[in-house]
């Protein structure tokens, strides 16, 4: 393992580096540090195991690529989910599957395929067990599975230094604490103590950052490293991950985030169906693209981002769409956004009301912590109430008390005029039918044996159809509705899109009929035209359905767009609520600032950006 300079990072504060001296880079800056020429990987049997039938056997699913990444540069590549932004990527480690001599794998050729002047295609499984976390690092972009949640997420980050390194248990525990504390996790010492599922998606992705920086690789790749990430969080990772750039190693970036291309890449790669359709340096690609499909990505951006403007209906990158900023959608022609226009909601009736909500928990040094904080709000007939704020801040806790999942330790939850305090289980269940959730990862709540007719099917049992045959119409019905047809019922969720997976989780929660939907970050992990798309769809069936929403999310531009009201929330507390165009624009605290302040923008990487002067801290070997 080798590196130029010692890992980097910028970290206000933070207590004097303990250091261990490694050997100088061999390679001279600016040199390839991966090289891929002509690259094609293929799954012979995927199509026979997901019932697709053996036409597609033979396609390959990355068709001829070619790219460079040379030291001290940063890659992104882009495109929509499918794209093979993420087999690139996991054939860079040896990741993309068995070989397909054992009948499941992945059969992998190319002209030429290196890291560091070694050859990849020579590779057997010592050699990339030597490879992985020690030269090359990987942040996947799964974090709860991609970490052990039978393991402490000490252990967890600690887990290379102690295959790789020679340190002592004592000097790895505080290798590990200075990793946390410098990709923004806060409370190290108690996190580090705590399983995986007990922390926040934001925390989780955070402990995955620095499990793979933590030998200070060659290679970093970050597979949608800040998809779970609210904006300053973002920001603090997005400064870390540059602050990782040194002459001597290079990082290859995946995300849909334009936001987060622009700040991190010298030179983008845009990818579709397999095929690299455009590429070049971050400010051709994305101030002057030449590709239409790279236009329609742009304008995808753009639908998602500014509030009122209408989404269109983006069909995954075949059209350019034309998007008049700062236009409302019926200046554009399009269908109304979930909070395109302002209305004055003061007399309609209130659905839901929470007051003076709190909630603590027991941590693992036997402190309780507030989680939520006297929250309270309302929300009322065909408004959607925005709930943000970063990850930790109490979001998940708070819609688990309004769901009734989770007991508050004070306060009350009301729906329309009764309390779930007063409730008994069945009476609890009953109610609860009236407010459905679309999650954030629909995958993980979809039972993977069943298909797409049962996952409905069950929720329209709870619902109350009896017989097969209503089931299975109004299945279809509801397919129809969220613009899927009959052909997806055979379907299991593994053979669907993010995008269409997300489209059944939509149809599952309207199953019953409700009059309130509680949105849990449902487009955080999609690609931005799918965004557009999720976001249009969520926006018509409101408007024909007549439905409120409970929209949260860390990403403020779909906030701005889709929400009427918003409440800004840190630390368990609302900091700030009110009308989403008087919050946005007019922010009165400094937390709200911000959030506002921190979120991506997209323009070029000024050149050398990557190169900053703090140090992440190296630990001293004790012996």
């Amino acid at each position: 393992m080798s590196w130029s300079e010692p890992l980097t990072v910028a970290e206000p504060g933070a207590a004097a580096g303990r250091h261990v001296t490694h050997p100088p880079a061999p390679s001279v800056a600016h040199d390839p540090l991966v090289e891929v020429q002509d690259l094609f990987v293929r799954f012979p049997h995927a199509s026979n195991l997901h019932g697709r039938g053996a036409a597609a056997v033979d396609l390959p699913v990355i068709k001829g690529i070619s790219f460079t990444l040379r030291r001290g540069e940063c890659l992104a590549l882009v495109g929509e989910s499918g794209s093979g932004k993420s087999v690139t990527a996991r054939t860079l480690v040896g990741l993309a599957g068995a070989p397909a001599s054992t009948g499941y794998g992945a059969e992998i050729r190319a002209k030429r395929l290196r890291l560091a002047g070694e050859d990849l295609l020579s590779f057997r499984e010592r050699d990339w067990l030597r490879v992985r976390g020690s030269r090359v690092g990987f942040v996947m972009q799964d974090a709860l599975g991609s970490l052990d949640n039978l393991r402490t997420v000490g252990r967890e980050v600690g887990e290379a230094l102690e295959l790789h390194g020679s340190l002592t248990r004592a000097a790895r525990e505080l290798r590990v604490i200075e990793l946390l504390r410098a990709t923004g996790v806060p409370l190290p010492e108690v996190r580090a103590l705590q399983y995986p599922h007990q922390l926040s998606g934001g925390l989780r992705q955070r402990a995955l950052i620095a499990s793979a920086i933590a030998c200070g690789p060659e290679l970093l790749i970050a597979d949608e490293p800040t998809t779970a990430l609210d904006a300053s969080v973002q920001a603090q990772v997005l400064d870390l991950l540059e602050s990782l750039r040194t002459p001597g190693n290079g990082m290859l970036v995946i995300s849909h985030d334009i936001g987060v291309v622009a700040r991190l890449a010298d030179r983008v790669v845009v990818m579709r169906y397999g095929e690299i359709v455009e590429q070049g340096s971050a400010e051709q690609v994305l101030h002057d693209p030449q590709h239409a499909y790279t236009k329609s990505l742009l304008a995808a951006v753009a639908a998602v981002h500014v509030a009122g403007a209408s989404l269109g209906e983006l069909d995954g990158g075949a059209k350019t769409a034309a998007v008049n900023n700062g236009a409302n959608s019926s200046k554009s022609g399009g269908s109304r956004s979930l909070g395109a226009s302002p209305r004055d909601f003061t007399a309609e009736r209130v659905l839901l009301k929470a007051g003076g909500l709190s909630k603590s928990f027991l941590g693992p040094d036997g402190t309780s912590r507030p989680a939520v904080a006297g929250v309270t709000l309302q929300l009322r007939a065909g408004q959607t109430l925005g709930i943000v704020g970063e990850s930790g801040s109490g979001k998940t806790t708070l819609i688990r008390m309004i769901l009734g999942l989770e007991a508050p330790d004070s306060g009350f939850v009301q729906l329309r005029d009764k309390l779930w305090s007063t409730l008994s289980p069945a009476q609890q269940r009953a109610e609860r039918r009236r407010m459905q959730v679309i999650f954030q990862d629909p995958l993980a709540s979809f039972d993977p044996r069943y298909t797409v007719e049962r996952v409905l099917g069950e929720a329209l049992e709870v619902a109350g159809l009896t017989t097969a045959v209503a089931r299975r119409r109004r299945a279809v019905e509801l397919l129809h509705l969220v613009r899927l047809d009959d052909s997806y019922l055979t379907r299991r969720p593994v053979e669907l899109s993010g995008g269409q997976r997300q489209r059944v989780a939509i149809a599952r929660a309207l199953a019953p009929e409700p009059e309130i939907l509680v949105c849990d970050e449902p487009v955080s992990a999609l690609d931005v035209s799918v965004q557009a798309q999720i976001l249009q769809l969520l926006a018509d069936l409101k408007s024909r359905l007549g439905l409120s929403c409970l929209f949260i999310s860390h990403d403020l531009g779909v906030i701005h767009h889709v929400s009427d009201h918003v409440l800004v929330m840190k630390d368990g507390r609302v900091v700030e609520s009110g009308p989403v165009g008087e919050v946005f624009h007019h922010a009165q605290h400094p937390y709200t600032r911000e959030l506002l302040n921190a979120i991506p923008r997209l323009h070029a990487r000024r050149a050398g950006a990557g190169a900053r002067s703090g140090k992440l801290p190296e630990l001293q070997e004790v012996r």
